[in-house]
C-alpha cells in the first residue's frame, strides 16, 4: 500500500491500533501454566471486539489467529496445547485486517524475567528493530535499513535470521514492494516511496543463520539453523519526507 490520501492513513492507523492492543494484552496475560491456545483465544476475543479480522487466517488459513513461538520456534508457531513455563522465550506475532486495510507486529519477551543472556536479546532485538525505524525516510535506500540493523547486530556479536524479512503491508498482509533484507545486502538498490507501508522486523540471534521448517508435520513453525535463540520485533511504518510514522503503537 501507498498512502495518498487521509482516509487510507486513518484507517491503517486504526487497525495498527488494534494489533498493538491485543499484542500488549497478550503480552500481559501470560502466565506460567498456560496453553498457546489459551493465550491465543485471548487474542481472538480481541480482535473481534475490535472488528478485526486474523490476518493469517484470512490470508493463509492458518490454524490460529495469532502466532505464538516459544523457545525453538522462532516464527509462525501454532496455538495449541504446549504449555508455557517460567522463563520460556515467547514471540507473539499478531497481524490483522479492518476496513480492507492490513497491519502487522510483533515482540519477544522472557516469561518471568531469568536467563540474562535472553534478557540482553530482547533488549537488542529491539534496538534493531528501533535502528531499522530510524533508517526509514522517502527516497532512501531501503538497503539502509539492513545496514543500521546489521550495525547493531555487529556490535552485540548477533546474527541475523537471512531469509526472513520485512514486507510491504497495507492492501494485504504481504504487499508490494515484496521483501525487504533486515541484514546488509549489498544487492538490494530500491528505493523507499513516499507514503509506502511496510514492516521493520529484524530477526536477531545468537547465532542462527537460516530459518527452517520445523517438522514435515509442520509446515508453518520456523525453527533457527543452527538451533539458538532468536527474537523478533516487528512494526508497521509509513514512509514519509520526515522519516517513520509507525502505526502498531497501542497509544497511537
Amino acid at each position: 500500500m501507498t498512502i495518498t490520501t487521509e482516509e487510507q492513513l486513518e484507517k491503517l492507523k486504526a487497525i495498527g491500533r488494534i494489533c498493538a492492543i491485543v499484542r500488549d494484552a497478550m503480552s500481559e496475560a501470560m502466565r506460567p501454566g498456560m496453553t498457546t491456545a489459551e493465550l491465543d483465544d485471548l487474542g481472538r476475543v480481541l480482535l473481534e471486539q475490535h472488528g478485526a479480522r486474523s490476518a493469517p487466517i484470512l490470508t493463509y488459513d492458518f490454524p490460529g489467529h495469532t502466532c505464538i513461538s516459544v523457545n525453538e520456534e522462532i516464527a509462525h508457531g501454532i496455538p495449541g496445547d504446549r504449555v508455557l513455563e517460567a522463563g520460556d522465550l515467547v514471540n507473539i506475532d499478531v497481524s490483522a485486517e479492518k476496513d480492507g486495510v492490513f497491519a502487522d507486529t510483533g515482540a519477544s519477551f522472557v516469561l518471568g524475567g531469568g536467563d540474562g543472556r535472553l534478557e540482553a536479546l530482547c533488549r537488542d532485538g529491539k534496538k534493531a528493530m528501533w535502528a531499522g525505524i530510524r533508517a526509514v525516510k522517502a527516497g532512501a535506500p531501503f538497503a539502509d535499513i539492513g545496514d543500521a540493523i546489521g550495525k547493531v547486530a555487529k556490535k552485540g556479536g548477533y546474527t541475523l535470521i537471512r531469509n526472513l524479512a520485512s514486507h510491504g503491508v497495507g492492501d494485504s498482509l504481504h504487499d508490494e514492494p515484496g521483501e525487504i533484507p533486515t541484514w546488509p545486502d549489498r544487492s538490494e538498490r530500491r528505493r523507499m516511496g513516499n507514503g509506502l507501508v511496510f514492516t521493520i522486523e529484524p530477526f536477531l540471534s545468537m547465532g542462527g543463520r537460516m530459518a527452517d521448517q520445523k517438522s514435515e508435520d509442520d509446515e508453518w513453525t520456523l525453527v533457527s539453523r543452527p538451533p539458538a535463540p532468536c527474537v523478533q520485533y516487528e512494526h508497521t511504518v509509513v514512509a514519509t519526507p520526515r522519516g517513520a510514522v509507525v502505526v502498531t503503537l497501542a497509544a497511537a
